[in-house]
């Protein structure tokens, strides 16, 4: 048994696999999305002139990090962490159903290429109305 842990333990290094926290996994994931967020913020906002580029680059993050967002992997049941909470458990369907909407207002958001201020101020309105009703159902409060 014994040798059998090392050459699994040998074989997880040697292949770079790694044996993740959920809670830290998802916490990063959600980082990065505020990350995005912050960025494309300025631009928004008019504080920044205007860069379409910049903000299809910073757009494409977000959605390419919001596809990543595995709900079962990421939120397995009893694994709360920091800010996650138990009610996520009691309606996992629901939770499960906001993480898809963010999947697809993402997605959308790069899609439709915003050209202008005004047209990316309203996919950030989608993107972080999405935002907003799922930590205000199943994000505790710091």
């Amino acid at each position: 048994m014994r040798k059998f842990a090392v050459v699994l333990s040998l074989v997880a290094l040697g292949t770079g696999v790694a044996i993740a926290d959920p809670a830290e996994d998802r916490e990063a994931l959600m980082k990065t999305f505020g990350k995005s967020m912050g960025d494309l913020g300025p631009y928004a906002k008019g504080e920044k002139a205007y860069d379409a580029p910049a903000v299809l680059a910073a757009l494409t993050t977000l959605n390419e990090n919001a596809q990543k967002l595995d709900v079962v992997a990421l939120f397995p049941e009893g694994v709360t962490g920091e800010r996650a909470s138990p009610k996520i458990w009691e309606n996992f369907a629901d939770f499960q159903a906001h993480a898809e909407k963010l999947k697809a207002s993402t997605a959308a958001a790069v899609a439709a290429a915003p050209a202008d201020q005004a047209a990316l101020g309203k996919e950030m309105g989608a993107i972080g109305g999405v935002c907003g009703d799922c930590h205000e159902l199943y994000r505790i409060k710091k």
